[in-house]
């Protein structure tokens, strides 16, 4: 269902004023609909797979790993690390690529970033295609501390046992004592081990049906130090966001198109933070996944992020 595997026509690194590099890629028709794929995490960076959502003879692809993700440097660092950084990476990168306005597509923390880029830079945006809906808010937050271990509680156990607990002591006193592993307080090897048990428990709700590859993916090194690391740095930092603040401000971006693909099963991002946009914006289109959890590598996502940008022509882009 996705389409043949790619490789990049150009890769560069962005060199920002803070110090942080940002790798970049592009892929397809160098006059196609230009798009950007904002990955996950915060911290889980883009893979090969990325690329492959989009019709190479129609789009022009663009591609980054965000602030400590991926290939970018510095790997893992927090420092000048917020949204509104991330936002600003994503216009000095459109401006260097020489794109005027583009399609935005992200999936879970990738959504969250769409959306607050959208309403901070509304002329730049053809249209939306969001997958796993993640809206930043201390509830959402808050499940994924103490929510999903409902549903995966054999594997929660980990997730408790690594931060000293035998039972969950609530979802503020979890990421106090994530800060202070992944501070280094009980020692870098513990910090480590403490990333690979954040990330492979987040990788084991991900999915309807078990899928072990996922999981050994997210706890390799290339994905887990940066992805809980950045993870947690955002969550306690509450995305950066004032409270509602995506649902507040979606008269910014309320006349654009917008394609939201909802896993039924999405025990990491649950429905009903896409239910809320989907119904607070009234031209945008909404698919309820019947088969799938949060993976963006599930068969029935890729299925329908695949026709979500089949469905863009750029004649029914907002204006045209």
């Amino acid at each position: 269902m996705l389409y043949p595997e790619i490789a990049p026509r150009m890769t560069g690194m962005l060199s920002r004023d803070d110090g942080h590099e940002i790798y970049w890629e592009e892929v397809g028709n160098p006059d196609g609909i230009p798009v950007i794929f904002l990955h996950g995490g915060p911290g889980a960076g883009i893979s090969p797979n990325s690329r492959r959502f989009f019709d190479p003879e129609k789009y022009r692809v663009i591609l980054f790993d965000q602030r400590g993700s991926g290939k970018s440097k510095p790997f893992g660092s927090l420092e000048n690390n917020t949204t509104d950084h991330l936002i600003g990476d994503i216009e000095a990168l459109r401006e260097s690529r020489g794109i005027d306005k583009w399609l935005v597509f992200g999936g879970s923390w990738g959504s969250t970033l769409a959306l607050a880029y959208g309403q901070a830079c509304p002329d730049r945006v053809l249209a939306f295609v969001l997958r796993g809906i993640f809206l930043g808010r201390e509830t959402e937050i808050a499940w994924f501390m103490d929510g999903m271990g409902r549903f995966f509680p054999e594997v929660e156990r980990s997730f408790l046992a690594t931060a000293g607990f035998d039972a969950h002591p609530g979802w503020q006193r979890m990421l106090d004592r994530y800060a202070e592993i992944f501070a280094g307080k009980d020692g870098e090897d513990a910090a480590i081990d403490a990333a690979r048990v954040w990330s492979a428990y987040e990788a084991t709700c991900c999915t309807l049906l078990p899928d072990h590859g996922l999981v050994e993916d997210f706890e390799g090194d290339e994905i887990a130090l940066a992805l809980a690391k950045l993870e947690h740095h955002y969550f306690v930092h509450r995305c950066f966001f004032e409270p509602d603040q995506l649902l507040r401000n979606l008269n910014r971006i309320s006349h654009l198109p917008a394609v939201i693909v909802q896993g039924r099963y999405d025990v990491v991002c649950p429905p009903m933070s896409a239910f809320e946009l989907h119904n607070a914006w009234a031209g945008s289109k909404m698919v309820i996944v019947d088969d799938a959890g949060h993976a963006a590598s599930e068969p029935g996502i890729v299925r329908e992020l695949v026709r979500a940008t089949d469905s863009f022509d750029g004649k029914n882009f907002a204006g045209n």
